[in-house]
């Protein structure tokens, strides 16, 4: 057997180890050398690469800020360029943000304002009506002339004995015709006389009002002594514009003088060609174009602080016969005068409703008038029409009511109907009278009058 040499096979062994060490070293060598060589390369490249993109960036912002520059410079009268930044961009929407919780704060606080002003007026309101005896209640129903309060005859005066008067009946307004006033100097006097007089004795302000319509009915404007722009009739208003136009100077003139309640606009559809008391008092025969006449004359009154009045409800457009020497009625029936003439009376905020003498036997079931019926004034037009403003009744003193009731009972059935202002009865110390035994005769509620006079008061704080 043959001897194998292990010390031969070791140095050979070593050899081959050596050597394949060797070039695994050359080999990693190799390839950290590559790598070196590619690494600043490929860095280059995305550096250029980034640096390229943010040139372009640079260049687009800059072009942007250029643009912006000159839109600024342009809109700027000092010349001043505004440079938008991501910092200002942040910090306008900070801004904004912090204007929108403002604003929603300020909204709020608004509203807490508004319901704490509408407290107050409630308080006030209810302090008024708890000094007040049952006989100041009732003077305040009434709206009459300066002659039924002095027992003079063509007032153009307000003097201390007015003041007397006011101090033991303290009503709720006073109605001016063409012979209490004479001119501009003599009228502003007199309602400023009045005006002050009704804070000393009643705290408030007293109703000054005027039949101001424009056309043929201008206690004002058919005086030459006032100059005052005249309007036409209403039958030629040709748009809600004019409409607006012709209560804003009616308006205008009569703040100046002192009134604050005018009784206009008239808001009757003309539905009947044998109709002549209206006429062309009347907007038209359109009931939609009466609606929107008649609220832009109240608005154009409201715009000069002057409170309107729409007439007359139920609508003397469809009557024959005139209510100011005795009988006036139509025959139509509740769905055909809520097709036209109800109309008007449903639509828009309205200060004040005068409701009419004439008589709806096909609704009431009888003749008597709308200003005594309890079913057209309290279950139509506050029931069915919605209405809750302050309802007066057409003068009581015209033939519809003078000739076929004693004084003291149509304030009475007026009350009793729902009415807030009775105006000028027939005689004035009677009806009140009538209305403050009825209460006492528990034939009408106090509860009753302290409703109405709550209106009333409500809607004179408001003028203030």
């Amino acid at each position: 057997m043959k001897k194998i040499n292990f010390t031969k096979i070791n140095k050979k062994a070593y050899v081959l180890m050596i050597t394949i060490v060797l070039l695994v070293i050359v080999t990693v060598a190799f390839v950290l050398i590559l790598n070196r060589q590619h690494s600043p390369s490929q860095k280059e490249n995305d550096r250029t690469s980034h640096s390229t993109a943010l040139n372009e960036m640079d260049t687009k912002t800059q072009n942007n800020t250029k643009t912006e520059t000159s839109t600024n410079n342009e809109n700027n009268t000092d010349g001043e360029t505004e440079m938008i930044t991501d910092n200002e961009s942040n910090v306008d929407d900070e801004n904004n943000t912090s204007q929108e919780t403002n604003t929603q704060e300020t909204t709020a606080n608004q509203g807490e304002t508004v319901t704490a002003q509408e407290d107050t007026l409630e308080v006030k309101v209810e302090k008024i009506l708890n000094k007040m005896t049952l006989e100041e209640k009732v003077y305040q129903m009434f709206i009459i002339t300066p002659e039924a309060l002095t027992n003079g005859n063509n007032v153009t005066t307000c003097n201390n004995y007015f003041r007397e008067q006011l101090e033991q009946y303290p009503v709720g307004g006073i109605i001016y015709f063409a012979q209490n006033l004479i001119n501009r100097e003599q009228t502003t006097q007199m309602l400023q006389n009045a005006r002050q007089y009704a804070y000393e004795v009643e705290g408030m302000p007293m109703f000054l009002c005027v039949d101001e319509e424009g056309g043929r009915v201008a206690r004002i404007a058919n005086n030459p002594n006032f100059g005052v722009p005249k309007v036409g009739a209403m039958q030629y208003i040709g748009s809600a514009i004019e409409a607006y136009q012709a209560g804003e100077t009616i308006g205008a003139y009569l703040n100046e003088l002192g009134f604050n309640l005018d009784f206009a606009p008239v808001a009757d559809v003309i539905t009947n060609d044998k109709n002549t008391v209206i006429g062309d008092r009347s907007f038209g025969t359109d009931a939609v174009i009466v609606t929107d006449y008649a609220a832009a004359y109240s608005n154009g009154l409201n715009s000069q602080n002057i409170l309107s009045t729409f007439k007359h409800f139920p609508g003397h457009g469809s009557t024959e016969g005139d209510t100011h020497e005795g009988f006036a009625y139509t025959n139509k029936t509740y769905e055909e005068l809520m097709e036209a003439e109800l109309v008007p009376f449903a639509n828009g905020n309205k200060d004040v409703v005068m409701v009419a003498h004439i008589s709806v036997p096909n609704i009431v079931g009888d003749n008597t008038p709308c200003t005594l019926s309890y079913k057209m004034i309290s279950e139509i037009l506050r029931g069915d029409l919605n209405y809750n403003g302050l309802v007066i009744t057409d003068a009581m003193n015209m033939g519809a009511i003078f000739n076929n009731y004693a004084s003291d009972t149509a304030a009475v059935l007026a009350v009793l109907a729902g009415v807030d202002l009775i105006l000028m009865p027939g005689d004035f110390f009677s009806a009140a009278q009538g209305v403050i035994n009825a209460v006492y005769d528990g034939q009408i509620s106090e509860s009753r009058i302290d409703t109405s006079v709550r209106r009333i008061i409500r809607k004179k704080l408001q003028m203030e």
